[in-house]
């Protein structure tokens, strides 16, 4: 038994579901990876899963598909997923969506990790496998994440710094998800 089952077994900690969310390179795989591992659940990376089922990579969904297809899989996704007891990064535009928001809020708590424009930016500059990456400039990119950010913040359960470890970060979503 992991020490967060055991924690949770003496009603310390309560096991839900926990969906990350955040702009596109805060963080939401690599914390979550950790945060499961600490937590002794599964972790789900919602752009992997999509990938996985449609058969095809995100760029080419979106050149295929178009976005709006892909915002409808990423619906499929949470809802498939709010079935699971693990931790769920959430692809950057998941939680834009109300629909979205309120299965991942019924089935757990929604974390927003909260991390700068420009951090973000350099872990994301020049990554092909985003096509809204790829699609706009540095400045067209930061106009997107300033009106995403008060949607992740409405959206949460929780919001928590991005600054910092990853250890340091999943620590502290374990602790305010308590």
């Amino acid at each position: 038994m992991t020490e967060f089952e055991k924690r949770h077994e003496k009603g310390i900690i309560a096991l839900k579901t926990i969906y990350l969310c955040g702009f596109m390179g805060c963080g939401k795989t690599t914390i979550g990876k950790l945060l499961a591992q600490k937590r002794g659940c599964g972790f789900f990376d919602m752009d992997a899963y999509i990938t996985e089922k449609e058969g095809m990579e995100i760029p080419q969904i979106f050149a295929e598909k178009g976005e709006k297809y892909f915002r409808e899989a990423e619906t499929e996704a949470i809802r498939a997923l709010s079935e699971k007891n693990g931790v769920i990064a959430c692809g950057g535009g998941a939680m834009l969506k109300k629909e979205n928001a309120a299965i991942a809020s019924a089935a757990g708590a929604v974390v927003y990790i909260d991390v700068s424009f420009e951090t973000c930016y350099s872990r994301i500059s020049g990554d092909r496998n985003r096509p809204i990456v790829m699609n706009n400039t540095k400045e067209e990119l930061e106009i997107i994440y300033d009106g995403r950010a008060p949607v992740y913040s409405e959206n949460a359960s929780v919001t928590v710094s991005g600054d910092g470890s990853a250890e340091d970060i999943a620590e502290r979503i374990i602790a305010a998800v308590r």
